[in-house]
């Protein structure tokens, strides 16, 4: 596995393009690794790659990617990057094996944590009426949605301590829902609507309606429960919509900023 890291020269056409349309970058990050075709379908149980955009100030926009082969990135420092400072030294993305960091991970250990996902739900108004996905649209519930998912993922997330909560016992109640939202070391962040049209005719007309999915970002802390299933989690994504720049999971160390942790 590796963890590679790319900055966006937001500056350019090319990169304005990509950051607009999850389906064209997802098609720039498939055509790294020249094994995979277009087409290909991941192993439902093995690692799959992964991506992530993090927008780390106004213009500082970072690509992640996880993935079982190293890439090459060259497509993209020509189309979103800086080539004319690439070099056979510096080709203008870094690439490290992830297995240092997967294998050191231990049961107990505190890291801090970013995801970016897709929480959704199935709901139905009447019976006779099938299931349908739906997102989660309040952070309430959103949050949730991560804490339903922890210990199959192979971590808790923390609790506050006292001193640093401002509701007693760190919860509230919408309704007969408890929020958790000062209780967990956890903050929820970056709601964006990511509108596409997934397919088009070969004339270019839309062959179906846009598809839309919610993504938010998710900041915290954990503690490791489940290395194995951990380890799983960061090379295997968490929840749906993997293809549009969701599931990925990165650690950092509890004293560093929330980027991903060198291996």
């Amino acid at each position: 596995m590796f963890l590679s890291r790319f900055r966006v020269n937001t500056a350019r056409p090319g990169a304005r393009r990509l950051l607009s349309s999850p389906q064209a970058l997802h098609a720039a990050v498939m055509s790294s690794f020249p094994t995979l075709l277009p087409g290909d379908i991941p192993d439902p149980d093995g690692p799959r790659v992964l991506w992530r955009l993090d927008h780390q100030a106004r213009a500082e926009v970072i690509l992640y990617i996880v993935s079982p082969e190293r890439p090459d990135l060259t497509h993209l420092v020509e189309q979103a990057g800086w080539p004319a400072v690439a070099g056979p030294d510096t080709p203008g993305w870094q690439t490290k094996p992830y297995a240092p960091l997967l294998e050191k991970l231990s049961a107990g250990d505190h890291w801090a944590f970013r995801l970016t996902a897709n929480p959704v739900h199935t709901i139905r108004r009447k019976d006779s009426e099938p299931r349908k996905i739906t997102a989660h649209l309040t952070p309430v519930h959103q949050m949730r949605w991560l804490l339903e998912r922890q210990e199959r993922c192979g971590f808790r997330i923390l609790e506050k301590s006292d001193d640093k909560r401002l509701l007693p016992h760190g919860t509230t109640y919408h309704g007969k829902h408890q929020h958790h939202g000062d209780q967990y070391e956890l903050a929820v962040h970056d709601h964006n609507n990511r509108t596409f049209d997934k397919s088009r005719k070969a004339d270019g007309s839309r062959s179906g309606k846009p598809v839309t999915l919610v993504a938010v970002t998710f900041d915290g802390r954990l503690e490791i429960t489940d290395p194995a299933a951990l380890r799983r989690t960061l090379t295997h994504g968490l929840g749906r919509a993997k293809a549009y720049g969701c599931g990925l999971l990165t650690l950092a160390p509890l004293t560093q900023p929330v980027a991903p942790a060198s291996p």
